[in-house]
């Protein structure tokens, strides 16, 4: 398909990559002609597939904006089944690759909203195809799966966005400028923290016995949503909602939770990668257990100096842990279940998730003497908006995968040291390895299973 732009042609692809975009492309359609109804005009519209039809991936879908949804793709028709009757005219698929296959030339984007085991998969396939990509946090299940799409995303150039909805809300980015703007002084600390779904996440004994053999619903391909992690037989209590707490699908707590609570201090204080961790765990044998995750979870991650800023001492904590509570916060303020606090050497800020939510200065003295900058960073608080802006822009996302990469692994290295709870591991993010525990190494790279490939 192409159109004919002052005389010349150009393809919708190029179009949408860049090439040629401007005032030029919008004029195909006249916006006037429906600027009275508040619609797009057809050449407007972004041509978008959703992979992960049902739960956070149907919100996603539902976030487009009024774009046009062309197909969707889902392993379990049930799952999907909301999103197939919203839109109607979307094909639909259970197996990504044949979608692409099939509609390759009629998609320009799409969004990821599968379980973490699949992300990587799906989100290659489409970048290498040259589509953008939207894609539900944590980027990926294993370190080295996150350094591929974010080397890949580059080299083709696609805009791309990881799915921590708080990173464009307004609250962030005003904590952003507080402590840029020295607020508190030096942050030294920050302590973060999740008690959300905490029977999700640490469900040891749950695991189903070997010998029970349920039948597979017809509506679920089973073999396709185990996609490239080794075989195992279809037990209803994995999906749709349980995977989250089962290694190898999900990345327990810290992995759902940690682009949400961590983001914050991560933009503020421009972390980068965390140079030693130390994992403390409850109620967890790293031996028996190993395919679940604790009952309750701190870790002490160590980032070096960088800039102007000393070094941070980042605690994180999950289930049965909480934040201790600083002598600063008022007797009649809480430390958030979900959220963090930054202390810093005048004062601290506690805020909660989904983006700095709650954001104020503690003790409330400081905050009544706070004399508040001129916010400079770009507000949007719409998430989804900003990829889709970013696309007919041409430039990077707000949360694009140079960011959203190294946020997410983060998170998973601090999974990783689960395993080796009560050693404090060495890691050089350089050489992708941790330097004092060879067999921390292992779980860096996925193992595939035959027909899949990174």
């Amino acid at each position: 398909m192409s159109e004919s732009v002052s005389g010349k042609k150009f393809s919708r692809r190029k179009m949408l990559a860049g090439i040629g975009v401007g005032a030029a492309v919008f004029s195909i359609v006249p916006r006037h002609v429906l600027a009275a109804s508040g619609q797009k005009a057809p050449s407007d519209k972004l041509r978008i597939a959703g992979i992960g039809a049902g739960g956070q991936g149907g919100s996603d879908i539902g976030r487009m904006g009024g774009e046009n949804v062309v197909a969707l793709c889902d392993v379990d028709d049930r799952q999907g089944a909301r999103s197939y009757k919203k839109y109607p005219d979307a094909k639909r698929f259970k197996d990504f690759r044949k979608m692409f296959d099939a509609m390759d030339k009629d998609i320009d984007a799409v969004t990821v909203g599968t379980p973490d085991h699949t992300h990587c998969v799906i989100a290659m396939e489409a970048i290498r195809r040259g589509k953008h990509v939207y894609c539900e946090k944590p980027l990926a299940h294993s370190i080295a799966e996150v350094r591929a799409m974010v080397k890949a995303a580059k080299e083709h150039k696609v805009i791309t966005q990881l799915g921590n909805q708080g990173h464009s809300t307004n609250a962030t980015r005003m904590l952003v400028e507080w402590v840029r703007d020295g607020a508190i002084g030096q942050v030294k600390e920050v302590h973060a923290a999740c008690n959300a779904f905490a029977n999700v996440y640490c469900q040891p004994r749950n695991l189903p016995k070997l010998s029970d053999r349920p039948n597979v619903p017809k509506e679920l391909d089973w073999n396709l949503w185990l996609g490239p992690v080794a075989e195992r037989p279809y037990q209803p209590f994995y999906a749709p909602w349980n995977w989250r707490g089962w290694s190898a699908f999900g990345c327990g707590c810290l992995g759902d939770w940690a682009c949400h609570v961590m983001d914050p201090s991560f933009w503020a204080l421009d972390l980068g990668a965390p140079t030693t961790v130390l994992a403390e765990v409850d109620g967890y044998n790293p031996k028996t257990d190993f395919e679940s995750f604790p009952k309750g979870t701190k870790l002490t991650y160590e980032f070096p100096a960088k800039g102007k800023r000393g070094p941070v001492t980042f605690y994180w904590y999950d289930g049965a842990r909480r934040i201790p509570k600083p002598e600063a916060l008022e007797k009649d303020r809480k430390v958030p279940g979900t959220g963090a606090l930054l202390i810093g050497e005048k004062a601290g800020i506690s805020h909660g998730s989904h983006g700095a939510s709650g954001c104020r200065i503690f003790p409330e003295t400081a905050m009544r003497e706070y004399k508040q900058p001129e916010p400079y960073l770009k507000r949007t608080n719409e998430h989804h908006k900003e990829w889709l802006d970013a696309i007919r822009e041409n430039r990077p996302a707000d949360s694009d995968f140079s960011y959203g990469g190294p946020l997410t692994e983060v998170g998973l290295v601090g999974v990783i040291a689960i395993r080796f709870a009560g050693q404090k591991l060495q890691w050089d993010s350089a050489k992708m390895q941790f330097t004092n525990c060879p067999k921390a190494n292992r779980y860096v790279t996925p193992n595939y299973r035959a027909g899949w490939k990174l």
